[in-house]
This record gives structure tokens, C-alpha cells and sequence, in this order.
């Protein structure tokens, strides 16, 4: 290997998003003692968007709502901020925690039976530049508040009064049974019955314990003050009812962080995808089935010599059709066909069938939303989806080329700055940004102060923004590990309804932007006449950044013809389904996880959902510079030492099959031919 190989190699480590740092801050949240219980947290956002219109119009008021007038349930508790900050000046307090699950079990095959990550957690920060301990945007109203009850007549508020001492019998006349409250779903064991004694009992026990748990820079617990909910109604101006489960236990101190990683995390990494590898070739040929085959499927051992070849994109796009035609007989007759040759548990392509039907059944039965919503509301835990991202991660490469291409391009434009304001549109669980945290304390004369301001949707419930206030806090901690000055901002809210000054944006900062892969979440002109795509690119002008850093996934299925969507809906994860076929094994568990919970509720939304319902709209890349012209952006590229290391590592360390190429100044990757990621820098004309 040439040495200039080798120094790019190095360069890539560093700024790899599994560094020794980026391995323990996921380690902190799977030690999170309420981890287990915590859903994703993209799931919920989305689905409370989709909700919106309808809940609108079910109380006779207009849609979208003006960010302005705020409930009128929520006015009676104050003014409610639209974001908050986190301001960390190396002080954070911590104590040791108890568990001792790690990101290692993920690598040992019997994790699946492991019951780690429940003896730990963390503790959510609250914002220090308000006075109330309890959150909602703004543009959060009434829906927020009953969110989980919208199939429902009755408000959590209300129904804690009818549960209160002689009205619960009173209560009970109105409820209807149990079987009729939610609506639950079943397509082919997809979905799971919910249970709403759960969700009942747990607005009844928030509406009387009332308890909130603070974590500041002077200390990591606060005080729990317990509050009957119909006492001085109208003086509780400082707190609202909390449904989420509070953790007793601060945040694991991390032990051994190194500055630059040290290579035992980063070889166990390369273990697991080379196991991972090994694994998914030795699966596929015991299998017995050409690779790429699709959809050989043998009759038995008496019927060896007899392959039936059953062609299901063929009856995947008939049934679409029949569907698009609302013949309901012939539609009937393909899906049975399609289950008798799919499975959720066959090769790629036979799981690909499988989920299709699943949209393809529920678009024909008018159920599309149901389900979908019931698909987002299951609990498929924080922890077992950070594992299943892992695995995703050590599978292809598309995550970790687009942090260390968007990390190394900011750090590098940035060198001279004191003050670095990244505003991450779509932050999540914020995995980009501990690495880039390390990166920038090595830099040399100091690091500079780095502020981030992390904007998501709002979550249902009472408190929009917990779970990005604690990936805050995490970053927080992380930083103060690096004496890296931080401070951290969290806006919970529609992208499209933010304002300039929720930003608080200085004049000496180099402010970057950033929108990596959640654009696809915006309305576009088809569902709206002012687009919520083109608000947001006019936003991010208005930002006037330094440098805007784009990531967009490659898709050209959010056409209103359903036909035309379909095939490009079917193409698109026909390459996905494909890449886990060739690259995990079929029995992993996280693999099914990321088919059935991941890329098959996207395909669901897509298929059976439409209007404001569908909130899965990817466009090319092509489509999007257009966007991004329009909005008086000019596209700069990246330095050529990124190419080269994001070529070499793709070449070097995953399959074959993956595709890493540029076009203009677009960064691309793929699998096999088809473009599914596209990254771009860009700058303000």
C-alpha cells in the first residue's frame, strides 16, 4: 500500500463516526435506563405532521395553523418558549451508573438475549434561559396535547377528571369498550395489538405525579415535586404534565475517551463488517440460490429438478395496476399469488414482496393510514434501533462517508474561526457530531466556541423537544470531555414556521447549515400551493451561511400518479433490499429490524398513503440543485483530499457493488448502478 494511501486511510479514521468518542456516546444512550422504553424518535415526529389536517378539521379550525396564536389550554400555563438552550461551561455533574451494557454486545451474537442498558440513564437537560420545566412550541397546539387519543372524543385532561375519585364510575358510561377505543391493525402479523389501558393509566399517572427532572450546568438532579393536577389549576404557570418516564440515575461519566481513536474500537468494527460479509456470502450459498436470482423458489426435495421461476416485480406492478384500477378481484387474486412466493424471512427479494403487499393490500382495503400510524406508535425502543443502525452502518457505507465528507469540509472551511454555529436541520440523536467535537479541540491555536443549534418536528406528547434537549445534553457532556466551549440551542417546531430569531444567530460566527437526507420530509407543491421545501430553502438563504451542506436521497417516486410512483418506489428498494441481502444474514435480527420497521414502513407510506398522509417525498438530486439555485445558492466542491478518501474507503473496506462517484461538484454513492445518497456544499450568491 502506498503511503499516500496510508495517510488517507488515517485521515478517515479520525474522522470516522466510530471513533473510540462516537462508539461511548452511543454507548451512553443504550445505557440509558428508560432506552428500552423510548421509541425512535423520527417514527413519532413524522406521523404527528401527517395527523395534523385531519385533527384540524375534525375541531372546525383552518390548517396549517398561524405560528403565532397559541392554544388556549396551553395560554393558561404562560408563555411557552419556541426553543431551548443548553450553555455548557465545563461544569456538568455526573456520577458513576450501574449498568454495564456496552456497544460490544452488539458484536457477540447472543446481545439479542441481553438485558443490558436497563441499569443506567440519563438525565434531560432543561433550558436554562427559561423558567418553565415543562416545554412546547409554539407551533404546537392542542393536538400535541392529544396526540395519542386523536381516534378518541375525550382529551387526556378530561378523562384524568372523570377518573378522580366518584366521577370514575361516571367516566366508565362514556368509554367505550376496549376493543373499540384504538383501533388496531393487524396485516399478516405486520402489527402488534396496542393496549390503551397502558396509554390510559400512563396520562392518569403523569396528571398526578407531575414529575420533572432537571439537569443544569450546577447540578444533575432536580427536584421531583409531586402535584395534584386539579389544585390551583389556574396558578400553575411554571410546569405542565409530564408523560415521559424521568430517569433517578445521571449520565455514566465516559472513563477512557481518547482525543484520536486508539484502534480497539475501530478493529473491532472492521471484525464486524468483515464477519458480517462472511457471514451473508456463506448464508446465500448454503441457500443454494444464484445470487441475484430474485425469485427461484424449490418445491421440496422430490421437486429439485422442477424450479418454479415466479417473476414478483412483474406481479408487483400488476397488482398495482389492478389496484390503481380499483379492481378489487383481480387485485385479490396477484396479492395471493405474491404471498404464496414472499416471506418476511426469505431472500431479498421475497421480503422486498412481502412489505410491498403489505401497501399494496392496505391502499386497496383504504386503510393505508391506519396502519401506518399504528406502525409509528409501536414501541420499537431507542436501543434496539441504535443496534440495528450499527449493523446498517457496518453494512454500507453512505452514513459514514456523509460525516466524514460534511465533518472534514466544515472543520476545514472554519480554521480561522473563533465562534462555529452549525444549525443542524434534522438533528436526531446528533451521532455526526461528537467526532466533529473531537476533531475541532485538536485544531491547532485552541478550539474554537462551537454552538449547535439542533432543529427537529415536534414530538406528540406534552414535551416536543425532550429527546433533542437530551441529544444536547449529550453533546454537552461530550464537549466539556474535549474542553471544547459549547452551547447548544433546540428548536421543536415545523421547519418551514422558524423565524430568524429563533436562531440567535451572532454577527462573528461562521455559521453553517446543515440538511443531510430529512428534506424528503417536506411538503412539496403538490400537496401545498407554497411549499414548505421552498420556506425552508428561502430560510436558510435568510441564514446567509458561511457554508450550507446538503444531503438528499436520490428518489423519483413522489409523483401523484400512483402507478408511475409505484415502479420507482419498487426500483428504489429493490436496490435497498438487495444490499442487505449481500451484506447480512438473513437470520440477523437487526437486518429485520431495518426491513420491516425502516424501509417497509417507508414503503407503506409511499404505497397506501397519500395527500398530507404521505410524508415519504424524495426527489433527485438533479431536482433539488434546481431547488437550490432557485433559492440563491451556488455550489462550491469539495476539497479533492475528501473525494480521494471517501473513494478509497469505499473501495477499499465494503463490497464491490457499491457505487461512490461524482457528478458536477455531487457527491454520489449507490449500489449496483443506481444512486441512492447525493451530498453537495454549497454557498449563498
Amino acid at each position: 500500500m502506498s503511503s499516500s494511501c496510508v495517510d488517507i486511510e488515517d485521515e478517515y479514521q479520525d474522522d470516522c463516526d466510530f471513533s473510540d468518542a462516537i462508539l461511548r456516546y452511543i454507548d451512553q444512550m443504550l445505557m440509558e435506563e428508560d432506552m428500552e422504553e423510548k421509541t425512535y424518535m423520527l417514527q413519532e415526529s413524522l406521523d404527528l405532521q401527517a395527523q395534523e389536517k385531519s385533527f384540524y378539521d375534525v375541531i372546525g379550525k383552518k390548517y396549517p395553523p398561524s405560528p403565532q396564536p397559541e392554544s388556549a389550554l396551553f395560554s393558561q400555563f404562560g408563555e411557552i418558549p419556541d426553543a431551548y438552550s443548553y450553555v455548557n461551561p465545563h461544569s456538568l455533574s455526573h456520577s458513576d451508573s450501574i449498568g454495564n451494557g456496552n456497544l460490544s454486545d452488539v458484536v457477540n451474537p447472543r446481545w439479542i438475549n441481553s438485558t443490558l442498558y436497563r441499569d443506567a440513564s440519563f438525565v434531560g437537560c432543561i433550558p436554562t434561559d427559561h423558567t418553565l420545566n415543562s416545554s412546547a412550541s409554539k407551533s404546537n397546539s392542542l393536538h400535541n396535547v392529544a396526540d395519542i387519543f386523536l381516534e378518541s372524543p375525550i382529551s387526556p385532561l378530561q378523562m384524568h377528571e372523570m377518573h378522580r375519585g366518584s366521577q370514575s364510575e361516571e367516566a366508565n358510561k362514556f368509554l367505550p369498550g376496549e376493543n373499540k377505543f384504538l383501533i388496531s391493525v393487524d396485516v399478516n402479523g405486520f402489527l402488534a395489538r396496542n393496549s390503551i389501558e397502558e396509554s390510559v393509566k400512563g396520562v392518569i399517572e403523569a396528571g398526578k405525579k407531575d414529575e420533572v427532572e432537571e439537569c443544569s450546568p450546577s447540578q444533575s438532579k432536580g427536584k421531583k415535586n409531586g402535584h395534584n393536577f386539579d389544585s390551583d389549576f389556574e396558578e400553575r404557570n411554571s410546569k405542565l404534565p409530564a408523560i415521559y418516564a424521568e430517569s433517578d440515575v445521571p449520565m455514566e461519566e465516559f472513563d477512557n475517551v481518547l482525543l484520536i481513536s486508539s484502534g480497539e474500537h475501530g478493529e473491532k468494527f472492521a471484525a464486524y463488517r468483515a464477519d458480517l460479509q462472511y457471514a451473508a456470502s456463506k448464508s446465500m450459498q448454503c441457500s443454494g440460490r444464484p445470487k441475484g436470482s430474485g425469485g427461484v423458489k424449490r418445491r421440496g426435495k422430490k421437486q429439485t429438478r422442477k424450479k418454479q421461476v415466479i417473476d414478483l416485480r412483474t406481479l408487483l406492478i400488476s397488482c398495482a395496476q389492478a389496484v390503481a384500477a380499483d379492481d378489487h378481484r383481480n387485485a385479490n387474486e396477484l396479492i395471493k399469488q405474491i404471498r404464496q412466493h414472499s416471506s418476511p424471512f426469505g431472500d431479498g427479494s421475497q421480503r422486498l414482496a412481502h412489505y410491498f403487499a403489505d401497501g399494496l393490500e392496505a391502499r386497496l382495503a383504504g386503510t393505508g393510514s391506519q396502519i401506518h400510524n399504528a406502525l409509528v406508535n409501536r414501541r420499537t425502543t431507542a436501543a434496539d434501533y441504535l443496534k440495528a443502525y450499527y449493523t446498517y452502518l457496518a453494512s454500507s457505507p453512505f452514513r459514514k462517508i456523509t460525516n466524514f465528507a460534511s465533518n472534514k469540509t466544515i472543520i476545514t472551511k472554519s480554521q480561522k474561526a473563533m465562534r462555529v454555529h452549525v444549525i443542524d436541520f434534522g438533528i436526531l440523536y446528533g451521532f455526526q457530531w461528537p467526532t466533529f467535537i473531537q476533531r475541532i479541540a485538536a485544531r491547532k491555536g485552541g478550539p474554537p466556541k462551537v454552538r449547535i443549534t439542533g432543529i427537529d418536528f415536534p414530538q406528540p406528547g406534552f414535551r416536543p423537544a425532550e429527546k433533542i434537549q437530551e441529544t444536547g445534553c449529550r453533546l454537552a457532556h461530550y464537549a466539556e470531555k474535549f474542553n471544547v466551549p459549547f452551547e447548544y440551542n433546540a428548536i421543536a417546531q415545523k421547519w418551514e414556521t422558524i423565524r430568524m430569531e429563533d436562531l440567535k444567530i451572532d454577527k462573528d460566527e461562521f455559521v453553517v447549515v446543515t440538511c443531510l437526507y430529512r428534506g424528503r420530509n417536506l411538503l412539496d407543491e403538490s400537496v401545498v400551493a407554497e411549499s414548505a421545501r421552498t420556506a425552508v430553502l428561502n430560510l436558510i438563504r435568510k441564514i446567509n451561511p458561511s457554508l450550507f451542506i446538503h444531503g438528499v436521497l436520490n428518489g423519483a417516486y413522489s409523483t401523484p400518479f400512483f402507478v408511475t410512483r409505484f415502479r420507482e418506489v419498487l426500483f428504489h428498494f429493490s436496490a435497498l433490499f438487495d444490499m442487505l441481502e449481500t451484506n447480512i444474514p438473513r437470520e440477523k435480527q437487526e437486518r429485520l429490524l431495518i426491513e420491516k420497521d425502516i424501509f417497509g414502513k417507508e414503503a407503506l407510506n409511499v404505497i397506501a398513503c397519500e395527500g398530507w398522509e404521505r410524508v415519504e417525498r424524495p426527489e433527485t438530486y438533479k431536482q433539488w440543485q434546481v431547488r437550490d439555485l432557485r433559492a440563491g445558492f451556488m455550489q462550491v466542491p469539495f476539497e479533492r483530499e475528501i473525494m480521494k478518501g471517501a473513494i478509497y474507503k469505499v473501495r477499499t473496506c465494503y463490497h464491490k457493488d457499491f457505487v461512490i462517484d461524482e457528478d458536477g461538484h455531487w457527491l454520489l454513492m449507490g449500489w449496483k448502478g443506481r444512486i441512492i445518497y447525493a451530498i453537495s456544499c454549497w454557498k449563498p450568491i
